[in-house]
């Protein structure tokens, strides 16, 4: 006889978390097990991704992984830094996203025990978990919206954004607390994809908390106490957009892109409610999280750069590749990864099927056989966007120009703004390590 519905829920509620401590140490616990074991025994590759303090600054170790091997191995995953090879793994055809990892049968037991969590961006049904033709299909839907004329026609919307926010900063300012992050580089992106998704602008500081939660979730290893609230603020972050996804059903504001894929998938069949709701959350948090880091990065590499900052503000049409040369000197996204399906030879080296590939896209992006003296910030290196910074082959970033302008935007108004802008005390990094960035910097806007 089935349980009412009220003891069957007591009945499962002590379940949940033990399922969800399972699912960290499947998804987390080994993994970190691994990578401090690793960095005990002196594994430069594991300790760049478990050492506090290298990851606060990898690039000496990047450095020194490329000197080992063309990949090399933290004791788990098998790692890329050189840039040929980074950037032929992420166009083979023999290599699919973690989403497509299929694992042993034991840990797919394991997993069924474990249910099923709510899914984060690295997770089905997000773009950046499927391939194939169903990532064409969902990729296809929205890839109208981010193409090079939809960006330049949101270009003055952007400095409008930029302007109104700056005389906010300027407010902090006076009351003597002016914050770039939390007052300017995470409001700018954030407002601007909200209302391309039409979401309520209001709720932009509630984004970038979720954002926050679910950037936690692309780190291998994490700690339980972020993988709880990563899996809160995702569920939260979830159900928000069901809910909205049945507001624009209802009142659809015409010429947003959530308008256009809801019409499209109820009339067409494009997607189905799952993908719907999961291409909504990736384009809303990936909106604005590669950009805010972008951001600060930029600002602080700028500000210990006089003579670069001097040269933009003497050769303004050089903006444009000095937010290619951030890109590339502080990657945003430092690594993702792939899995091998079928054994191929990618760029001279052998891969085995069912193998995990770790692709170091930072380290790809200082690689001295492609850029000369490649620690030095140059607004002016002739090639600065050939770094890995957007990742490439089929998953290349869609949001890749929309990023590039409003960086470009951002900077500039707020160097023009404030000339004489400072740092105001040292700025704190993100405690994420794949995404690289700062979630606190105080400034002083004038001498």
């Amino acid at each position: 006889m089935a349980l009412p519905t009220a003891a069957a829920q007591a009945v499962r509620a002590p379940v949940a978390p033990v399922q969800r401590r399972l699912r960290w140490v499947l998804q987390h616990g080994v993994l970190r097990y691994g990578l401090a074991r690793g960095t005990r025994a002196g594994n430069v590759a594991a300790r760049v991704m478990y050492d506090p303090a290298v990851v606060a600054d990898p690039y000496a170790a990047y450095e020194h992984l490329r000197g080992q091997a063309r990949l090399v191995s933290n004791g788990l995953v098998r790692s890329a830094h050189d840039h040929d090879l980074v950037a032929a793994v992420l166009r083979s055809p023999d290599v699919v996203t973690i989403g497509g990892f299929r694992p042993p049968p034991l840990l797919r037991g394991l997993t069924r025990l474990a249910g099923r969590g709510p899914a984060g961006p690295v997770e089905k049904p997000s773009l950046l978990a499927v391939d194939g033709l169903d990532h064409a299909r969902m990729r296809k839907i929205v890839i109208r919206s981010f193409s090079a004329k939809a960006v330049a026609r949101l270009r003055t919307r952007t400095e409008a954004i930029a302007a109104d926010l700056l005389d906010g900063l300027e407010a902090a300012g006076a009351r003597g607390g002016a914050d770039l992050v939390r007052d300017y580089a995470g409001l700018l992106p954030a407002t601007v994809i909200a209302e391309m998704l039409g979401a309520p602008t209001d709720m932009r500081a509630q984004f970038l908390h979720w954002g926050a939660g679910a950037a936690f979730s692309l780190d291998p290893g994490m700690v339980y106490p972020d993988f709880r609230r990563s899996e809160k603020d995702i569920a939260e972050f979830e159900r928000w957009m069901r809910g909205h996804v049945e507001r624009v059903r209802r009142d659809p504001v015409p010429g947003t892109i959530l308008a256009d894929l809801v019409a499209a998938s109820d009339e067409q069949g494009a997607l189905d409610d799952t993908e719907l709701v999961g291409v909504a959350m990736l384009l809303l948090a990936a909106g604005f999280e590669t950009t805010v880091n972008l951001i600060g990065n930029a600002v602080v590499l700028l500000l210990a750069d006089p003579d670069q900052l001097a040269l933009l503000r003497e050769h303004p049409e050089h903006w444009e590749n000095a937010v290619d040369e951030a890109l590339r000197l502080e990657s945003p996204v430092q690594r993702t990864a792939r899995a091998v399906v079928r054994d191929t030879e990618v760029a001279g080296e052998q891969l085995r099927a069912g193998q995990l590939v770790g692709l170091v896209l930072a380290a790809a992006n200082r690689d001295p056989r492609v850029f000369e003296d490649p620690a030095r910030f140059d607004v002016t290196r002739a090639n600065a966007a050939a770094h890995l910074a957007f990742s490439g082959g089929p998953h290349y970033c869609l949001g890749a120009g929309l990023a590039r302008m409003e960086a470009e935007v951002a900077l500039r108004a707020l160097l023009d703004r404030f000339p004489d802008l400072a740092l105001d005390g040292p700025p704190r990094r993100r405690r994420t390590r794949v995404l690289r960035g700062y979630d606190a910097m105080p400034v002083r806007l004038r001498g």
